[in-house]
């Protein structure tokens, strides 16, 4: 298996949608085949046997998985048949092997293969499965094999898309006081002609941050395009939003836990992705994913090992890890965003400037409006004044430590 566009080899998606809606869990979980839809989202393997049928009676054809791949990938076949019920689950999981019984009048055979486990730190993303001729001994002796052929497939990774291109749909949560924002993102929405999901109180219980409880990507494959929403392991109000209403048919969806405990570096608006960038002559064609993180010699907030392995993993996006944990939420969003632009590499990146704001408002304070109350209209919100900012030596010590 060779990357790049001169590369070769087969691709192979994580089934990880949910086709049957009467489903409890993702397709990638269980060993059967609910629906036509569910067989689209596998790759095709297709074993030709050509030869005098006669050979048959002295050998036999034996499609096997090693026992360390076995956990990251499951066949399928139907046989001759097209019926659903036909198709069975014949190797992978605790199938390691499966004998293959060419028909007279077939000679191939059709086998769809689904990806069960993402690339992750103990798990390159390659799996090899093998079809090998055995001879046929005399009886209680071991069969000889005479040939084997081995087909490798690279799982597709997780990619994360930059928020440069074009949205397809936005989520905001409807909490209690937030009515007017929601009615904002909903006007911005449908100018923009885009759908709109607004997560309600009962599946929310009053947590509005669904920018950090999950973050979406896709999976792609030369057959097949989805999404993906990757559940963080923040796990508060908005945990059961993503399995129970994002996860659906070709939308698919991956976690990962943080047994160690949770911190607030775990939630993703500490996960961003640049547009496409060129660095020191290597290109990036799907951008770099951005993480915060604290300095190494200082202690402080990790990311969770699993997340970091899980991103790492991926390799098409290679991460970049900046200081974040100088904040108080520690999030990669609070500091940079990119923007779209016409000209140049086509998108700006915009950092935060502590200098700068207060630049901002020395200006406003020469220019009479010292006694400015910011957070003005928010209940439970001590109201500074511009004045009150600007001769605290404190918070003005550490923003210019920060920036």
């Amino acid at each position: 298996w060779t990357w790049g566009p001169d590369g070769h080899g087969a691709i192979l998606l994580v089934n990880c949608d949910r086709d049957d809606p009467a489903a409890e869990t993702p397709d990638n979980r269980d060993a059967a085949i609910r629906s036509y839809n569910d067989l689209k989202d596998m790759s095709q393997m297709v074993l030709r046997a050509r030869g005098p049928r006669t050979i048959f009676t002295g050998h036999r054809l034996l499609l096997h998985v090693d026992f360390s791949d076995s956990d990251k990938v499951r066949v399928f076949y139907g046989g001759n048949s097209v019926a659903l019920e036909e198709y069975q689950h014949v190797l992978g999981g605790s199938k390691l092997s499966y004998t293959i019984k060419p028909s007279r009048h077939q000679e191939e055979s059709v086998f769809y293969v689904e990806g069960l486990a993402f690339p992750d730190v103990n798990f390159s993303g390659l799996v090899a499965l093998h079809v090998t001729l055995l001879e046929s001994s005399e009886k209680g002796q071991l069969e000889t094999p005479i040939f084997t052929d081995t087909v490798v497939f690279r799982v597709a990774p997780w990619i994360m898309t930059p928020n440069t291109l074009a949205p397809l749909e936005v989520f905001v949560c409807s909490v209690d006081g937030n009515k007017d924002f929601v009615a904002a993102v909903s006007a911005v929405a449908e100018k923009a002609k885009c759908p709109l999901t607004v997560c309600p109180p009962v599946e929310n219980r009053q947590d509005p941050w669904i920018q950090d409880e999950v973050e979406f990507g896709y999976i792609q494959a030369p057959h097949k395009t989805f999404p993906v929403v990757f559940d963080s392991p923040r796990d508060r109000g908005l945990k059961n939003f993503p399995i129970r209403s994002i996860l659906g048919p070709d939308f698919g969806y991956v976690a990962r836990q943080a047994p160690e405990g949770a911190s607030s570096l775990d939630s993703f608006g500490n996960l961003e992705v640049s547009p496409p960038v060129t660095v020191r002559g290597k290109e990036y064609p799907l951008g770099r994913i951005l993480i915060g993180t604290s300095f190494p010699r200082f202690g402080g907030r990790p990311m969770a090992k699993a997340v970091k392995d899980f991103l790492f993993a991926q390799k098409v996006q290679a991460p970049v890890e900046l200081f974040s944990d100088w904040l108080c939420v520690g999030h990669v969003d609070e500091f940079l965003t990119f923007v779209p632009a016409p000209d140049r590499k086509g998108f700006r990146l915009l950092l935060a400037s502590p200098s700068a704001c207060f630049q901002l408002l020395k200006e406003k304070q020469e220019e009479g409006y010292g006694e400015a109350v910011m957070f003005q209209g928010l209940e439970k919100e001590r109201k500074w004044t511009i004045n009150e900012i600007l001769t605290n030596e404190w918070l003005q010590k550490f923003n210019h430590y920060a920036q």
